[in-house]
């Protein structure tokens, strides 16, 4: 049990600090919100749950680099860079595909509805 407080505690920590992330988690209810509107098919709410996980695990990494790389030296480091940069393209690319996926699974829909 003390292992989902501390979980929880992380999760709560990376909301408080993380403006990026509060974004992310706004867009990701969005998504969902979105998903029972439409009545999405399991495979479709499948794939939306894993592009907002995805997402949202990724950018709590990343923070999570950023943290302690930031703890560890406070001066320019290339490799501190080097390695923040990298944490930060990760989310960038599951970002990008998992938008593209939302488009995927909205975009027609939301036309259909606007036609009605």
């Amino acid at each position: 049990m003390r292992s989902f407080l501390y979980a929880f505690l992380g999760i709560c920590a990376a909301l408080k600090s993380g403006r990026n992330l509060r974004i992310m988690t706004a867009c990701a209810a969005l998504a969902i919100v979105l998903s029972f509107v439409f009545g999405l098919s399991g495979t479709e709410w499948a794939a939306v749950l894993i592009c907002c996980a995805g997402t949202l695990s990724l950018e709590m990494i990343n923070t999570s680099i950023e943290t302690v790389i930031n703890g560890l030296t406070h001066e320019y480091k290339p490799q501190a860079k080097k390695a923040k940069d990298i944490a930060a393209g990760a989310v960038l690319v599951f970002s990008v595909f998992s938008l593209a996926t939302g488009l995927v699974i909205f975009v027609p829909r939301i036309i259909a509805a606007l036609r009605v």
